[in-house]
């Protein structure tokens, strides 16, 4: 059986969440990542299962508010915010919880995040699953961002989320990150890099990472995760343009998951 295909809701910005149910249901995805932002619909977990409802579509997996832009939705405390993440997950019936490194100013939270993220995993069904990043400093500290660092092959997570965008950014080499993960990863950002140091989101494909080749590693190795597509249409010059676009990427991941 072929891994879900999913359609994080950040891929149809800037229409908002309710669109990202919508576009999913009428192009033929598997269901929606919510990406948890400033959408308030996003934040709700009432208005989700009516979209869920009304499209037909699941919800496969929430990310939780670790940006920059959503520091204060949810809340400022970060257990907290991961908490709610995880309620939200399992009054939807969604598996995953995706979820970044701390912020190193994050401190208490940073100090705490590894063995944290397992005491909470050990308590329901639903993964914690932290994605790689890739480095960058803050400037006014002059210190890496993250803590737990950006890599994370570094920590014992039971659970990872590969992003092909991240990895472009970060030069790494996506697929022996794919290899070295192992079992441990089970679910994956689908995009693009070209090895900028913007996190670009392209579609799969028009980067320079080995896209198919870790979509192809990912079948060989029994995968049973969920691949999500995780692109920036914000450039479409109209809806029909980011309609196509997200149909080239569902295309290129069937692609190169079928067996």
């Amino acid at each position: 059986m072929s891994p879900l295909i999913g359609l994080s809701s950040s891929s149809v910005y800037p229409e908002n969440t309710a669109a990202a149910f919508e576009i999913a249901a009428a192009l033929g995805y598997d269901g929606v990542e919510v990406m948890v932002g400033t959408d308030s619909v996003s934040q709700d977990v009432d208005a989700l299962a009516a979209l869920v409802d009304h499209y037909q579509v699941p919800v496969i997996s929430i990310h939780a508010p670790c940006l920059l832009i959503t520091q204060r939705v949810w809340g400022t405390d970060s257990w907290a915010k991961l908490r709610k993440a995880q309620e939200v997950a399992e009054m939807l019936g969604a598996s995953t919880v995706v979820v970044h490194p701390p912020f190193r100013w994050q401190r208490d939270y940073a100090r705490t995040f590894v063995s944290g993220l397992k005491a909470m995993g050990n308590e329901t069904a639903v993964q914690f699953s932290v994605e790689n990043m890739f480095p960058w400093r803050a400037v006014a500290q002059r210190l890496p961002a993250y803590s737990p660092g950006w890599d994370i092959r570094d920590e014992d997570y039971p659970h990872t989320t590969l992003d092909l965008s991240h990895t472009a950014v970060s030069g790494s080499d996506a697929l022996q990150f794919a290899r070295d993960l192992g079992e441990r990863l089970t679910h994956l950002h689908l995009a693009d890099g070209s090895g900028s140091a913007v996190d670009e989101h392209l579609l799969p494909g028009r980067g320079t990472q080995p896209v198919g080749d870790v979509l192809e590693l990912l079948v060989a190795s029994g995968f049973c995760g969920a691949v999500i597509v995780e692109v920036s249409t914000r450039g479409a010059n109209s809806r029909e343009q980011r309609l196509a676009d997200l149909v080239e990427a569902l295309t290129f991941a069937r692609h190169h998951l079928s067996p």
